[in-house]
């Protein structure tokens, strides 16, 4: 499985952002999908994150009711889409594919993990 995450970029505070996370080698269909990011300076951290049979979606608190995950089985690709972006959300942003499928309490955690993508950069400015 190979992830390649793109979208990121330069936004002004209050902005949106689409992060795409495309995927090859396995169906998407049968894998939990993350999304994750990083700050500078701060460890990784949990952003969103969709089961394998896409019936339930989950979210970090600090992005509860801005963010929203989807997928599009058709094109193995996973979103990301942002909104009300502020500057503490400003990192770098990375999708990744469980090849198990994590309990809801588990989901969260990195090391349910088992592929990451390059990561995109995404930059808020104040």
């Amino acid at each position: 499985v190979q992830l390649q995450a793109f979208g990121g970029g330069l936004v002004q505070a209050g902005g949106s952002l689409r992060l795409s996370c495309a995927v090859s080698g396995r169906s998407i269909s049968n894998h939990a999908m993350g999304w994750f990011r990083q700050a500078p300076g701060k460890e990784r951290e949990f952003v969103s994150a969709i089961r394998w049979n896409g019936a339930s979606k989950y979210y970090g608190d600090s992005v509860k009711g801005r963010f929203t995950i989807s997928r599009d089985t058709a094109k193995n690709t996973v979103y990301l889409q942002m909104n009300s972006l502020q500057p503490e959300d400003t990192a770098v942003y990375y999708c990744a594919a469980s090849y198990g499928r994590p309990i809801a309490s588990a989901i969260g955690a990195q090391n349910q993990y088992d592929v990451w993508g390059q990561g995109t950069l995404v930059t808020v400015s104040s």
